[in-house]
């Protein structure tokens, strides 16, 4: 099912998937490289990718689904990639909405959906960019180090396995996705509600507000000055 290219050395796997899906690439093509030396995740951020430490792949997707359901990829591949680090560590994973995986109070997988849509609104083709920091690089993680975490301390592990339990446990959600089959997971190990968070759009701090929950639609519900808000897109902040 999975035809997976594997890489030395690229610019972004998301690069690498884009190009070939404008080639006619079939779904479920997978890049896969040792190091990225232009990774990146949401707002344009750069994304740590040194050589031999993480996993650091996207996948070829063509859903039969409008853009504004993107939201669901992100947050199926999240809820996929939280079990298997739960699988592979034994160890209880969190998600901070909305693609960010938590494991010992830090981050060690950030997610990035992209998509080519059409003029009809349907997304052509999405590419799925999933980032997993297996053990830390050398030197550390510098001026990340307070932020980002690695599942593991060194070797040990088998980063093909865990590569393959991500994809298996992301088309399985996908098989259904309009129909939400991941919620339940993703609602469990939400790490965010009860808890004060900064609300960011365009770079500024919009407001504070208490996070109640996630919805059905996977937005997350926020009350400020006594009024409900849903929230779909953006990124919010929060001392962990």
């Amino acid at each position: 099912m999975f035809e997976i290219k594997r890489f030395a050395e690229v610019t972004s796997t998301n690069d690498i998937i884009k190009a070939m899906a404008k080639d006619g690439a079939p779904e479920w093509t997978v890049a896969v490289a040792d190091r990225q030396t232009a990774g990146r995740g949401r707002m344009g951020r750069s994304f740590m990718s040194p050589s031999g430490t993480g996993i650091y792949m996207s996948v070829l997707l063509r859903p039969t689904l409008c853009a504004d359901l993107s939201l669901l990829i992100t947050t199926a591949a999240a809820t996929a990639v939280a079990k298997a680090v739960e699988k592979h560590t034994g160890k209880a994973a969190k998600i901070k909405w909305v693609n960010d995986i938590f494991l010992d109070g830090k981050k060690v997988c950030g997610i990035l959906t992209e998509g080519q849509i059409t003029q009809s609104t349907a997304l052509d083709y999405a590419v799925l960019g999933i980032g997993v920091n297996l053990e830390p690089p050398k030197g550390g993680f510098g001026e990340l180090e307070n932020i980002a975490g690695a599942l593991f301390n060194g070797g040990g592990y088998d980063r093909d396995r865990i590569i393959f339990d991500i994809l298996e446990n992301f088309a399985e959600y996908y098989k259904n996705l309009a129909d939400r089959p991941h919620l339940k997971d993703y609602v469990s190990r939400d790490m965010l509600s009860g808890k004060t968070v900064k609300v960011i759009r365009a770079g500024e701090v919009l407001c504070e507000a208490k996070v109640c929950g996630i919805d059905e639609n996977f937005a997350l519900v926020i009350e400020r000055d006594g009024k409900k808000e849903h929230l779909a897109t953006g990124e919010v902040s929060v001392k962990i």
